[in-house]
């Protein structure tokens, strides 16, 4: 699903489509994008981040159906009425720009995010994932991605052993787990693209091994329902992790942690007041932007 598998001779047959949405929304029309696009990208629309245009490149006619029911819901869950662009598109102007806007994203102290773009031999002082440029947006710049790898580098230290990561998408977060952890990682998405493309990555980064990428709906999942877990990710959107509380409560092990993100600083105190109503407690809550990260443990 790389930005690269567009072949010249389909050059003339590519149409380029956009939206700008606040960056609450992203999440959501980022999926819708997602359903008829092999990539999507994702740009400062403004100096104050508060929007961000969506862009995704896809053949003309590709599922347009499909598309258009994924926006009409995203528009109702968000109340906005933001139009589609659509321009035709040359398949290698876009990829240049799409290299330009990814340059290596060093996040925390130990992590980077680097596309297949760059040349050069990678930092060797940080835990380098590589990302396809397409693919890439929205993981290592994106204040959510960014705030759980922040966190998975605050409790590495105890060395948690059954790893899951909930909502996996392009498995940048399983990666990284697999990477400082060096244990195996069950990587689950309720999207099939997600899963390939969390599968491919893991291939590209040599940690195939280590990563299980299934397709499931979340906690009701098989593979999921069969293990209790000492590390759990949920990068999703806040009110999912709220009616997923009892859910998570139930398989986080004894004295476990969870990372929960996706939720704007303003939505936390709803986050954490359901996941201390199943008993879980606060550890810490990490900043990046308007978005917040949190850190809850069970008590052992």
């Amino acid at each position: 699903m790389a930005p690269r598998s567009i072949g010249r001779r389909h050059a003339t047959q590519l149409e380029t489509i956009s939206i700008t949405v606040l960056e609450e929304h992203v999440p959501l029309f980022e999926q819708a994008l997602a359903c008829a696009c092999e990539t999507v990208g994702m740009f400062e629309a403004d100096d104050e981040q508060k929007y961000w245009r969506l862009e995704g490149v896809k053949d003309i006619g590709h599922r347009e159906e499909d598309l258009e029911n994924a926006l009409a819901v995203a528009r109702v869950l968000t109340g906005t009425d933001a139009p589609l662009l659509r321009e035709a598109t040359e398949a290698e102007g876009w990829l240049a720009r799409t290299y330009e806007s990814f340059p290596q994203q060093d996040v925390g102290k130990r992590f980077a995010i680097r596309g297949t773009h760059l040349h050069g031999a990678p930092d060797r002082s940080r835990l380098t994932i590589t990302l396809d440029a397409g693919i890439a947006f929205g993981s290592g710049e994106h204040g959510s991605t960014r705030g759980c790898l922040r966190a998975l580098e605050r409790i590495a230290y105890r060395k948690p052993r059954r790893i899951l990561d909930m909502g996996c998408g392009s498995g940048i977060l399983a990666m990284a787990a697999a990477k400082i952890l060096h244990k195996p990682v069950l990587a689950v998405d309720i999207e099939p693209w997600s899963v390939r493309t969390a599968e491919m990555n893991a291939q590209m980064n040599g940690l195939s091994h280590l990563l299980d990428c299934r397709f499931g709906n979340g906690w009701l999942t098989p593979s999921v329902r069969r293990g209790t877990y000492d590390l759990v990710f949920a990068n999703i959107l806040a009110r999912p992790l709220c009616r997923m509380a009892p859910s998570l409560a139930k398989r986080l092990a004894p004295g476990g942690t969870a990372i929960l993100a996706g939720l704007l600083v303003t939505q936390a105190r709803m986050v954490l007041a359901a996941h201390r109503a199943q008993g879980l407690v606060l550890e810490a809550m990490l900043r990046e932007g308007d978005w917040a990260t949190l850190i809850v443990r069970k008590r052992g």
